[in-house]
């Protein structure tokens, strides 16, 4: 059964950190890109940062570039995401999606809350 479970949201201060987690199971997590989005009250989900399978090649949407970094653990099926400096315009459910390159499966998480709030 495959599985993608978010963790690491919570309430933050303007400036402050997280860092959130997805831990995956269930598929051969080595073989899939990950990559975190994220969905605010009335918008359209977003991909915030991808990270290749092998090579750990990484990009970001321009709106974090700078302040977040994707990470991977293949040895403990584990994606990353360190967000520093967060705006409240950063306030979302973040999602992990989990996508193989060829063979199109595609898995996601069932999301975590992030909220940047004085």
């Amino acid at each position: 059964q495959v599985q993608l479970v978010e963790s690491g949201g919570g309430l933050v201060q303007p400036g402050g950190s997280l860092r959130l987690s997805c831990a995956a199971s269930g598929f051969t997590f080595s073989n899939y890109r990950m990559s975190w989005y994220r969905q605010a009250p009335g918008k359209e989900r977003e991909l915030v940062a991808t990270i290749s399978s092998i090579s750990g090649y990484s990009n970001y949407a321009d709106s974090v570039k700078g302040r977040f970094t994707i990470s991977r653990d293949n040895a403990k099926n584990t994606v990353y995401l360190q967000m520093n400096s967060l705006k409240p315009e950063d306030t979302a459910v973040y999602y992990c999606k989990a996508s193989h390159p060829t063979l199109g499966s595609t898995y996601w998480g069932q999301g975590t809350q992030v909220t940047v709030s004085s």
